[in-house]
């Protein structure tokens, strides 16, 4: 894109030196109008050769370039009539627009660029025969890569060995360095910032985070928002008509007017065509949007694209998931209750079967055993999604999970009401006992609802798996207006229809979720948000925006950016068509002349680039 911009300069300078020379030796020298023509058309023809090019190439893609189009009947139209100096520099006047929208887009784009564009630029792997330099594409799932001191994480990995700080802000927007060690998972794109690691390749390079994240800014500049679609559809009415009455001004006048010479009113018509052209109205919204979408990378929030950006700004309600959202996800075993055998017992069977999840819970299952245990030793395991799990273990089969998976099983279990989730475990057909887990409310977790509830005044609404008295609890702590427990995962999807049928036209519906078991559900919302997804495959195909921090009051953050964008396209949508208007009616009146009418058009793409540049900065 720079080269292009480069080139177009190029030629610009080179015509604005001819044009200048011209300008000189038309105004010193008495040359006869012909010889005016040719020199003046030498110099349009370097001037609009940009213009040209770009309706050639749209023409042999099916399509129309009308600002050029227009732009150039209207100049070739004020030659052909005698305005020989006027024409060509309403042409350069235009093309200095054009170069001023390709450096404001361009820069833009590096914008967010820099804040997202964190490609390792090469990888150390370790082998027998030493320490080898390769490219982080050749990496294979299993290698052990060496992590030196002030280099980036190639691909996503495991710790083997050593320990260090992480400088993480070109992910997650945070400036705090992240201590880790041996067993920490890490992330491409971080920067190793004190001591050597070395780590299990654990994923390839196209499936790391930061090829991921690159993929989805490069996808989000391609997404067009609603307002923008709205400029596209009026400037397909608006367009036609303005040509036409370009030329009615044209023919009309002399026609029906005693006295009205042709060459003023054709002269005028060509004004009102130039005015016509939708260029600063065009430019007016997509600047601002991307403008919103580096505004969001610089916070590490990432944008699929500027449609979303402008529906997060129309959200009133927002549904959240509990368990790694609302709350820690990190469980801790409060409550053990034994039937018929030990707690030591009770908590052995429950670690050894938990041990083939990955979830949470199960992670708090093992601690509270604390034991060695021997996964070999189980067998024939099926996990039931919103139930539990079973398996065979020590010549019983055992089931653990939730009071829907004891009934499953036939069993008469008396329901626990107490705070925490509460897990069941039953060994053939008898009951062997239960154990509490809590999980406790992120410590941010009530400011960002405040912030939503006051700020926003949007609604709040908990879904969950988790046990009715768990889910109130948190649910009264936080102040949500509803709270939905024990959910099935295709409850939860259920749900979220119900809310989106029920809301008004203009109201839209946001899911905020770890984007691994809500998955559905994010997508089902007008607006799914994933938080903490760093390595979360489910995350970035469901959601629409990637928080890349595990921080709730970036939901706030992306809400604020949202609506200061969508403030900033409607300025600059109303701006650039009262100040269109305007000018059509001035040229029509013969008020303005040709070179006046694109400086005003020039002028307003400059003030909406200038706006739209406010997003950028904004919250950083």
């Amino acid at each position: 894109m720079a080269k292009e911009i480069k080139i177009q300069a190029g030629i610009l300078a080179a015509g604005a030196i001819l044009y200048v020379a011209a300008v000189i030796l038309s105004g010193q020298m008495m040359l006869k109008n012909e010889v005016r023509f040719f020199l003046f058309l030498a110099v349009y023809l370097v001037v609009a050769f940009r213009s040209f090019y770009s309706i050639s190439s749209s023409l042999v893609q099916k399509k129309l370039e009308k600002e050029h189009l227009l732009m150039v009947i209207a100049t070739v139209g004020a030659l052909a009539v005698g305005h020989y100096m006027e024409a060509v520099a309403a042409m350069l006047l235009f093309q200095v627009g054009c170069i001023l929208e390709a450096v404001s887009v361009d820069r833009t784009k590096r914008t967010i660029e820099k804040f997202i564009d964190i490609r390792p630029a090469f990888a150390t792997r370790k082998e027998e025969s030493g320490e080898v330099q390769v490219e982080p594409s050749q990496l294979e799932v299993g290698d052990v890569i060496i992590i030196k001191p002030g280099e980036r994480v190639p691909v996503d990995a495991v710790i083997q060995s050593g320990n260090t700080s992480l400088d993480t802000k070109a992910l997650t927007g945070e400036a705090m360095p992240d201590s880790v060690g041996p067993g920490s998972r890490i992330y491409s794109g971080s920067i190793n910032m004190t001591g050597v690691v070395e780590a299990e390749v654990k994923k390839l390079y196209k499936d790391s985070t930061v090829s991921r994240i690159m993929e989805l800014v490069e996808g989000a500049q391609k997404q067009k928002a609603d307002s923008e679609g709205f400029v596209r559809k009026f400037t397909r009415i608006y367009t036609p008509v303005a040509v036409l009455a370009a030329l009615l001004i044209m023919v009309c006048p002399p026609l029906l007017i005693t006295g009205s010479g042709w060459e003023t009113w054709i002269y005028r018509g060509m004004i009102v065509l130039i005015a016509a052209c939708p260029t600063g109205l065009i430019l007016s919204v997509p600047i601002a949007f991307l403008g919103g979408i580096a505004s969001a990378a610089r916070q590490g929030i990432v944008v699929k694209g500027g449609n979303y950006l402008e529906m997060l700004a129309k959200v009133d309600t927002f549904v959240f998931d509990k368990t790694g959202t609302l709350t820690e996800g990190t469980f801790t075993v409060t409550r053990v209750r034994p039937e018929g055998i030990t707690k030591e017992e009770l908590l052995e069977i429950t670690a050894h079967v938990e041990s083939y999840s990955n979830h949470p819970i199960a992670q708090s299952l093992m601690n509270a055993y604390g034991g060695a245990y021997d996964a070999s030793k189980v067998t024939n395991v099926e996990e039931m999604p919103g139930y539990g799990i079973s398996a065979d273990y020590a010549g019983s089969r055992v089931h653990i999970g939730n009071l829907r998976m004891m009934e499953e099983q036939g069993l008469r279990v008396e329901q626990v009401k107490t705070v925490g989730t509460v897990i069941y475990v039953a060994r053939e057909d008898r009951y062997a006992g239960y154990i509490v887990i809590e999980d406790q409310i992120r410590e941010n977790a009530r400011w960002t609802m405040k912030m939503l509830r006051e700020r926003y005044n949007a609604v709040l609404v908990m879904l969950t798996g988790d046990s009715r008295a768990a889910g109130n609890a948190v649910a009264k702590e936080l102040q949500l207006d509803y709270a939905y427990t024990e959910l099935m995962p295709e409850d939860k999807l259920e749900q979220m229809e119900e809310f989106m049928q029920y809301q008004y036209e203009a109201e839209r519906v946001a899911c905020v979720g770890d984007g691994i078991n809500d998955a559905p559900v994010l997508a089902r919302a007008d607006v799914g948000i994933a938080m903490g997804a760093l390595g979360s495959d489910a995350a970035i195909e469901a959601a629409d925006i990637v928080l890349l921090e595990d921080e709730l009051p970036k939901v706030v953050d992306a809400v604020r950016i949202a609506k200061e964008t969508v403030r900033v396209v409607s300025q600059n949508i109303n701006f650039a068509l009262i100040m269109k208007f305007v000018v059509l009616l001035l040229a029509a009146a013969g008020y303005i002349t040709m070179w006046e009418s694109v400086f005003t058009d020039v002028g307003v793409m400059i003030i909406s680039i200038i706006n739209a540049a406010g997003v950028v900065k904004y919250s950083a």
